[in-house]
């Protein structure tokens, strides 16, 4: 993980106000954008297979609590592992209960009822909340360009969501879809305070705290609400549950909210649409969920939306 020591660390914080870290250059930051895309995608049918074989909340529990033992030898080993500075206690509270618990929360509750391929599309509509949520409180900018881009991406979403395929009769689907969405919005709201946040601290040495107080509601949860006895104990759930920790839960969140500290919200709101692309290919692949021509269109609205803001960027 890069170094991200704080600026003027060296220094004691005057009037009140705690120094300023660093974020990363967005050439590192559009790098691990892309390899959090891969992982995310990929994990969606992982998921799927692992809540078939575990209770949903002790498998949130058990993904945060790795991730949170990795992220404490990770900070240990590059010399961040601290107490936080006060200043930090919003973003703490922000990404431990929206993002990890209450987004990884809904998520896995509603793969019980929905496809991995179509909860991810609803995971990462979030660009539905967080255009409106950034031109308010962060005062972002639209070039003509990325508006294109947003039109093409949440067209995408809208022909791969195609909510006519749904039995809305069903409370089932509707509880599901509900949840994916109640999820989407609140990822949205932490893209927009992490954006807006003056960080004292790093995102590696505040992610043990945040992941550690979700993997401890979450596992109190589990514990209260579910039988343990019916995890089906195999060397597969091991293995999907060791990438699921250190991997898809330890370094993408911290790789995530790196990348959103360094790219503007809208930006990196509309790029972690090339997940549910990727997640839509691995279910077909895995799962053989089938990939049928409006999956197709949908792939490739989004996959042209991500490329007009990747170029409205570069200009």
């Amino acid at each position: 993980m890069p170094d991200e020591r704080p600026l003027g660390s060296d220094q004691p914080a005057t009037a009140g106000r705690a120094p300023v870290s660093r974020p990363v250059n967005p050439a590192l930051a559009a790098m691990l954008l892309g390899l959090v895309i891969l992982l995310w995608g990929v994990n969606w049918p992982v998921m799927k297979m692992v809540v078939g074989q575990m209770p949903p909340m002790t498998f949130v529990a058990s993904r945060l609590g790795l991730g949170a033992v990795t992220l404490v030898v990770a900070a240990a080993l590059a010399g961040q592992l601290r107490v936080p500075d006060r200043h930090d206690l919003p973003v703490i509270l922000s990404i431990g209960l929206l993002q990890m618990t209450g987004f990884m929360t809904l998520v896995t509750l509603a793969l019980q009822h929905v496809p991995a391929g179509r909860a991810g599309i609803l995971a990462y509509t979030t660009p539905l909340w967080v255009v409106p949520l950034a031109l308010i409180f962060l005062k972002e900018k639209l070039s003509g360009l990325k508006i294109a881009g947003l039109l093409l991406g949440l067209a995408g979403v809208g022909v791969l969501f195609n909510p006519a395929g749904f039995d809305w009769s069903d409370p089932s689907v509707r509880w599901g879809n509900g949840m994916l969405m109640a999820g989407a919005a609140l990822w949205a709201v932490n893209i927009v305070q992490v954006r807006g946040h003056r960080w004292a601290g790093t995102p590696l040495s505040l992610a043990p705290w945040q992941m550690g107080m979700a993997a401890l509601l979450t596992g109190l949860y589990a514990a209260l609400t579910e039988d343990q006895g019916q995890i089906q104990w195999s060397g597969q759930l091991v293995t999907l549950l060791i990438y699921n920790g250190p991997l898809a839960t330890a370094f993408c969140f911290w790789a995530v909210v790196t990348v959103n500290r360094a790219l503007p919200a809208i930006t990196m709101s509309l790029a972690i649409l090339g997940v549910p692309v990727v997640g839509l290919v691995s279910a077909a692949l895995w799962l053989r969920e089938p990939l049928t021509p409006t999956n197709v269109i949908g792939l490739g609205l989004i996959a042209t939306g991500l490329l007009a803001v990747a170029l409205a960027d570069r200009r």
